[in-house]
């Protein structure tokens, strides 16, 4: 999706929206092709959903929405809404379910993208909000890039044989010189009101006051983790969440999901491939519980879901709020690591053209990042087009991720896109990293700087 600074005419948002709609699928089939159907039928995992559940949920939300919804049609198979409801049924019962076949949910998803894209050509992307700037296309687009990263999750829990391959490695970065960088005081627009496919919770845009920070430069690296796990990190009670602690006796966790010590040497299982655990990646698979403990452990802490927007968004020379930390454009493979086109996180560091103006790197794709921040609706908020997206989630059960995983294709990660889960999840591709609070002569010298020059001070 193009700057929404000035709004596109129809045939761009046609063009638009069937690229990522085209986009998605392709990614779906890879995910649903590259392993037998046992796979597809089989629950890898009771956190997660058999894939062919995916696939079919993905072609019913279409339906819903695009063929019922904006087009007024009749539904085509009434009788599979209630197994593809995600609220009516946990995942560890959806095995149980009268699941369509890996081979009439194909065909069910093909059908159903047919007929969306004739709608799609002949619909006026004008005249309600649902369709208005083509928001509903962009929306399926979403739900079924977010289903693809759930996906490659469960491939990343399936035991056996590596199915996926990237078709390139990362970028190599240089050592990062800058290990932290102070964000200047005052207020900033946080959300979006003009952003016309972002969802309910990215809403309305407003003015936040963020007090100066020191924020890392990019994510924790599993270099500087195993540090914490040498210094006794689990087994020290004084770290953790008092709530966090008791899951790590109650589970016996000793490090990051899928990593195991062999003799002297860790190593960690990634995608069906067993490799030594690369000291230069953010650290993935830890939960807000781990994440926090480190930061505690570092005499540091999480950084709030403001700060990490701040850092992200602002510039301070223009006094404005960016759609990315480059810019208003689009991201392209030199700006970020999005869209499991490498299969991993990138080094720490990498991605220099794609820093924000304060010069804090990597804050899109990566990893998620687990922020402070419990998921709140903000001032103004209006569910759209369904309570059940955000609304139902709001409170101090989940914890706020932002930024993206290397997982995450484009349309669905933006400077303003919030991400959030239970602080126990480890499976998800979620890392962090840490803030500290400036001192008052900090905060004043930041301050100083950020009037003269639009600048930021570095460490």
């Amino acid at each position: 999706m193009s700057t929404p600074l000035d709004p596109p005419d129809e045939e761009a948002l046609r063009t638009a929206a069937r690229a990522a709609l085209t986009t998605a699928r392709d990614r779906t089939r890879l995910l649903t092709t590259c392993v037998d159907e046992a796979e597809l039928t089989a629950q890898h995992s009771p956190l997660m959903s058999p894939l062919v559940w995916d696939l079919a949920h993905i072609g019913n939300q279409e339906e819903q929405w695009l063929l019922r919804a904006v087009a007024g049609r009749e539904p085509m198979r009434p009788e599979i809404d209630s197994v593809y409801d995600a609220f009516e049924h946990p995942r560890a019962e959806r095995p149980s379910l009268p699941l369509l076949p890996p081979d009439e949910a194909h065909r069910y998803a093909a059908e159903v993208r047919g007929r969306a894209l004739d709608v799609l050509d002949t619909s006026a992307l004008r005249g309600s909000t649902l369709v208005d700037a083509a928001f509903a296309f962009g929306m399926i687009a979403q739900h079924e890039q977010q289903h693809d990263e759930t996906m490659l999750i469960t491939h990343q829990l399936r035991k056996g044989p590596a199915a996926l391959t990237a078709p390139e490695p990362p970028p190599v970065a240089r050592p990062l010189t800058v290990r932290e960088v102070l964000v200047p005081g005052g207020p900033f627009t946080m959300g979006t009101s003009t952003e016309p496919w972002a969802l309910d919770n990215e809403r309305p845009a407003h003015r936040r006051e963020v007090a100066a920070y020191w924020i890392d430069t990019a994510p924790v690296t599993c270099g500087a983790y195993l540090e914490f796990l040498a210094d006794g990190g689990y087994d020290e009670p004084r770290w953790w969440d008092p709530a966090g602690w008791a899951y790590v006796r109650e589970h016996g966790l000793a490090a990051p999901l899928f990593w195991r010590r062999d003799g002297g040497q860790w190593l960690r299982r990634r995608f069906g491939v067993t490799e030594p655990v690369p000291l230069n990646e953010p650290v993935l698979h830890v939960s807000w519980y781990e994440a926090d403990a480190y930061a505690r452990w570092a005499g540091r802490r999480l950084p709030t879901e403001a700060e990490w927007e701040k850092a992200a968004r602002h510039d301070p020379a223009a006094d404005r709020s960016r759609r990315y930390p480059w810019g208003d454009a689009d991201p392209t493979p030199d700006l970020a690591n999005l869209g499991q086109r490498h299969l991993r996180p990138a080094p720490a560091g990498a991605y220099e053209a794609g820093q924000s103006p304060l010069g804090v790197r990597q804050l899109i794709g990566d990893v998620w990042e687990w922020t402070a921040s419990d998921f709140l609706p903000y001032p103004g908020f209006a569910a759209f087009p369904y309570r059940e997206y955000s609304e139902v989630f709001f409170g101090g059960d989940h914890k706020v991720l932002r930024g993206g995983s290397f997982a995450v294709d484009r349309v669905a990660c933006r400077g303003t896109f919030r991400n959030w889960d239970y602080p126990v999840r480890r499976q998800i591709f979620s890392g962090f990293r840490t803030a500290r609070d400036a001192s008052v002569d900090e905060a004043a010298g930041a301050a100083g700087a950020a009037g003269a020059a639009g600048g930021a001070v570095v460490r």
